[in-house]
């Protein structure tokens, strides 16, 4: 945690980046690397935006990644460009999701070794099938992991030219021209098993397996691509040791980050610009040849005096907890040292998640929330005090689907807690004991538990209708309009660096990348 810093001492920069997330101070980064002067301008008294570590438990030493918690869309060549002193543990373990079938507890674990996966299918579904399904599913975007994920810090191929290096017509009919639900169909036939497919469509994305309008396919796509393998990995030191990084390495090439400075507005004439500021110190401006825009579209048309697009709905409840212990599970196969290890699956069957969608479109809660958790301490102990892992304590983070925005307009607070007990019922239904149970206190004698609403984090990150990508996540290749990098806005010099440029979205820092290099194009040019 910093504070807030004082006026920067120089007027006048190459580049002004407003917003010092981890896309912003990526392209500070790579800019000051290449010999640019570069002023962040970012309005809270810390940088990292939504990609921070936070002790949220009062007296209780343990990191956690606050919001933004998996790493899979950065891509290894930014953290070797950038010397990043930053690494990811991999997890042992894809998935555990608990059901009960003809009246016993079971459950679906993915992941350990080929051998364990195919014998938990086996049990789950009473036969091969499903197993050798899922294995030609996924191969299918793992191969399309491959050609793809190069190409987002590359300038925006063509559809044409993003479909000529996919080279497989079955795997671009089924993610980038058909719904998604289509293809789960065809695959699987047991429910569970689609479920558990489906919600990588779901993740943030409010929307039913065979919407129309794609929204869920290119969820799943991003979900699938990251780093050509698709595989989510943990940060170790939390999401903060990412973003500490990022800023050391900005600050080292000579870029000033200025904390608690909030750009309010830009004026431009395409050539050159200048960024109006205010701060604890009052009020300044920085000049600039380039403004790069780390943050929302809605944000960025405020900036510049124009009409703003109407903001995505985020559609996630976002609940941080620790525990004394890992609650036993009903399964009596499952480890929850495993079952915790990977993705947790709670009320995720494919009917499941349709009836939750249908009854949240009408206006309703879920009367079953479906959400997925998962332990970062089993993977990366290092997030928490030594007291604490000697004690055996687990953090778990849990993402909830099908919880639009709008559910919470009338009443946050009471809706986010009737959801939260919702959530916790589903959950406990597959444990042997109540997760109450299992709850640390922290230093006032509360129960180590926090939950977030969409309303929540546009409130306290500036995220439009609290939607995580900034906006509906995009096809990464051009379109009308698109530009080059994918960055470009109404103003030659004024670039968006943010979750909302094409192929934004997730921890990646490929908008960062791609505005950077944007900028150095323009200049060598």
């Amino acid at each position: 945690m910093t504070t807030t810093t004082p006026h920067p001492a120089s007027r006048s920069y190459d580049a002004v980046v407003v917003g010092g997330g981890h896309n912003g101070l990526v392209a500070a980064a790579y800019l000051a690397r290449a010999g640019r002067s570069v002023l962040v301008l970012e309005r809270l008294d810390h940088t990292g935006g939504a990609a921070v570590s936070t002790r949220p438990f009062a007296g209780i030493d343990a990191r956690l990644s606050r919001y933004s918690y998996l790493v899979s869309l950065l891509p290894r060549k930014i953290v070797r460009e950038l010397d990043l002193d930053f690494r990811v543990c991999g997890r042992t373990v894809s998935s555990y999701t608990p059901v009960e079938r003809n009246g016993r507890p079971t459950g679906l674990l993915v992941g350990g070794d080929e051998r364990r996966t195919r014998e938990s299918f086996a049990r789950l579904t009473g036969s091969e099938r499903e197993y050798a399904a899922w294995q030609r599913f996924y191969g299918m975007t793992g191969h399309v992991a491959q050609r793809v994920f190069p190409t987002l810090t590359e300038p925006l191929p063509s559809r044409d030219e993003l479909r000529r290096r996919v080279d497989d017509e079955e795997a671009w009919r089924a993610l980038f021209e058909e719904p998604i639900g289509v293809a789960i169909e065809e695959h699987f036939a047991d429910d569970l098993v689609r479920g558990v497919a489906l919600t990588d469509a779901l993740i943030g994305t409010f929307a039913d397996a065979h919407d129309p309008s794609l929204r869920q396919n290119r969820c799943f796509l991003y979900h699938v691509i990251g780093g050509g393998t698709g595989a989510w990995d943990v940060p170790v030191g939390g999401m903060g040791a990412l973003t500490d990084a990022l800023a050391g390495a900005a600050r080292a090439a000579g870029a000033v980050l200025a904390t608690g400075h909030e750009a309010v507005r830009i004026d431009t004439d395409g050539r050159a610009a200048e960024v109006t500021y205010r701060s604890a110190y009052g009020e300044g401006v920085a000049a600039a040849r380039h403004v790069l825009v780390n943050a929302s579209p809605q944000e960025l048309a405020a900036l510049t005096g124009q009409a703003p697009p109407a903001p995505a709905e985020g559609a996630q409840l976002k609940v941080n907890m620790l525990l004394k212990r890992l609650p036993a599970l009903r399964d009596p196969a499952a480890d929850p040292r495993q079952a915790f290890a990977g993705t947790f699956h709670i009320a995720e069957g494919y009917e499941q998640l349709a009836d939750a969608h249908a009854r949240a479109a009408a206006g309703e809660p879920p009367a079953a929330p479906p959400s997925e958790i998962y332990c970062h301490s089993l993977t990366d102990p290092t997030i928490l005090g030594p007291d604490l892992t000697a004690q055996g304590m687990h953090t778990l983070t849990l993402f909830g689907l099908h919880t639009p925005a709008r559910l919470f307009a009338r009443d946050n607070d009471a809706v986010r807690e009737k959801l939260l007990t919702s959530t916790l019922d589903q959950l406990d239904a597959h444990l042997a004991e109540p997760l109450a149970d299992c709850l640390a206190t922290d230093a006032d004698g509360r129960p180590c538990i926090e939950a977030r609403s969409p309303l929540d984090l546009e409130r306290d990150l500036r995220l439009p209708g609290g939607n995580i990508f900034h906006r509906e996540l995009s096809w990464p290749h051009a379109q009308a309009g698109t530009g080059r990098w994918g960055v470009e806005t109404g103003q030659a010099n004024v670039l968006l660096c943010g979750a909302g440029a094409v192929r934004g979205g997730g921890v990646s820092g490929v908008p960062g990348h791609n505005a950077a290099m944007a900028v150095l194009e323009q200049t060598v040019n």
